[in-house]
C-alpha cells in the first residue's frame, strides 16, 4: 500500500510538471509565434507573456509539485533544498515532454502563418521555438551565449531561492509564482539580446524537437551552421547551481535555524 501510495504521489507531481511546463509554454512559444509570424506585438509583449506563462503554470503545478517547471530549478533544489535526487530524472522528463506538446500544439495552430511568413521554415521562425545567439541577428558566438545563459539562470534561481525562502521575506497571499513571474519578465527585459533568455533547458529542448520533426531541419544548429543545441541545455544547468549555491551560502547560514525549516522543492502557500 505505502508503495501504490508513493507511487501516485509521483505521477501527481510528474502530471503537475507536466502541465505546468505546458502551460508555460502555450503563453511563451504562442506569443513568439505572433510577434515573429504575424507581426502582432513586440518585444516588450513577449516578456510579459513569458513571464504570465510562469505564473500561470506555477498556479497549476503549485501544490503538487512545487512548480519546478524547469530542469535547473529542479536540479538546484536537489543540491541545496533537500530535493530527493531520485524525482530529478523523472521530472526533468515531464517537463521536456510538456514543453514538447505545447510547442506542437503552437506549431499547428499558427500552420497557416508560420508557412505564409516562412514557406521554407527557415530560422526566421525558428525563433519561435527555440533560441539563437544574439536572437539570430547579433554577432554572439554559442560561448558568448553559454555565459549569458549561465548568468541569466543564477539571477533566477537566486531570485527563486530568496522569494520561497520563508526564512527571508516571502511574498504573503500566495504572491510568489506572481513575483516569481515578474523575475522572468525582468530578465527577458534585461538579459535576453545575447541568447533569448531560454534559462530552461525543457523551454528549449522540448520545443525545438518538435520544430525539427515538423518541418525545421536546421533546428539543432545557429545561423553560423554551429551545433547549438547544447547552449541551452548545458549553460541554464550550470547558472542555476551557480545562482542556488551564491544563495545558500551567501544569505541561507544568516537566517536559518534548526528550528525552522520548510518542505524541499515547494513554494509556500499561505496556510503552510
Amino acid at each position: 500500500m505505502a508503495q501504490r501510495m508513493s507511487g501516485r504521489g509521483l505521477a501527481g507531481e510528474l502530471a503537475a510538471e507536466f502541465l505546468g511546463t505546458l502551460i508555460l509554454i502555450l503563453f511563451g512559444c504562442g506569443v513568439v509565434a505572433q510577434v515573429v509570424a504575424a507581426g502582432v506585438g513586440d518585444h516588450d509583449s513577449i516578456a510579459w507573456a513569458w513571464g504570465l506563462g510562469v505564473t500561470l503554470g506555477v498556479y497549476v503545478a503549485a501544490r503538487l509539485s512545487g512548480a519546478h517547471l524547469n530542469p535547473a530549478v529542479t536540479v538546484g533544489l536537489a543540491c541545496f533544498k533537500g530535493f530527493s535526487w531520485s524525482k530529478v530524472a523523472p521530472y526533468i522528463v515531464a517537463q521536456t515532454v510538456g514543453a514538447f506538446i505545447a510547442a506542437l500544439l503552437v506549431r499547428w495552430n499558427y500552420t497557416e502563418v508560420l508557412a505564409k511568413a516562412d514557406p521554407g521554415h527557415t530560422l526566421k521562425t525558428q525563433i519561435v521555438f527555440s533560441t539563437l545567439p544574439g536572437n539570430g541577428e547579433f554577432p554572439v558566438s554559442e560561448w558568448g551565449a553559454l555565459r549569458d545563459q549561465i548568468i541569466g539562470t543564477a539571477i533566477l534561481l537566486l531570485l527563486i531561492f530568496a522569494i520561497t525562502d520563508l526564512l527571508n521575506t516571502p511574498p504573503g497571499a500566495n504572491m510568489a509564482p506572481f513575483i516569481i513571474g515578474l523575475v522572468v519578465v525582468a530578465i527577458g527585459m534585461a538579459w535576453g539580446t545575447d541568447a533569448g533568455y531560454a534559462i530552461n533547458p525543457a523551454r528549449d529542448l522540448g520545443p525545438r524537437l518538435a520544430s525539427y520533426l515538423t518541418g525545421y531541419g536546421s533546428a539543432w544548429r545557429d545561423q553560423y551552421g554551429n551545433l547549438y543545441f547544447w547552449v541551452p541545455i548545458v549553460g541554464p544547468l550550470i547558472g542555476g547551481v551557480l545562482g542556488a549555491a551564491l544563495y545558500r551560502y551567501l544569505i541561507t547560514p544568516f537566517l536559518r535555524t534548526e528550528s525552522e525549516k520548510q518542505e524541499p522543492g515547494r513554494i509556500p502557500a499561505p496556510e503552510e
